[in-house]
């Protein structure tokens, strides 16, 4: 069950709404898990997290997961090996940055919205959405 708190934590049907506009133009999912806690390292919490939702299962191993611990006031953003590979530490070196300033600025949501709008324009450029083919 989830803490009541972190309901108020963010206005999930922004995070959500971001989430769908990023993948109209990617084939990478994005997902994104806000924790009550977190035993040991955040950002190692974050890529097993990736693994068990199954987003490794990504055709192109390009998924996104931006995991968020508020009691720790933590948060990591990481990728699967395509998407990691294809972006470049710089991207996710931005993307953090573009979070944290919202986060210190008392706005986790639009920390949120404003690092999946980026990380999917990263995505679009080397995992574009390809329309369905017709038959």
């Amino acid at each position: 069950m989830v803490n009541a708190g972190l309901h108020r934590f963010v206005d999930k049907k922004r995070v959500r709404e971001a989430i769908v506009r990023a993948e109209e133009a990617t084939a990478a999912p994005i997902a994104v898990s806000i924790v009550p806690h977190v035993p040991g390292d955040v950002h190692a919490a974050a890529l097993r997290a990736l693994h068990r939702r199954g987003l490794y299962r990504a055709p192109d191993r390009n998924a996104v997961h931006f995991f968020v611990v508020p009691s720790r006031r933590e948060f990591a953003v990481v990728g699967d090996a395509g998407a990691h590979e294809r972006l470049g530490q710089d991207v996710w070196n931005s993307v953090a940055a573009t979070v944290e300033k919202h986060f210190r600025l008392g706005d986790p949501t639009a920390g949120l919205v404003a690092g999946i709008e980026e990380v999917g324009r990263h995505l679009a450029r080397h995992f574009p959405r390809q329309p369905p083919s017709s038959r």
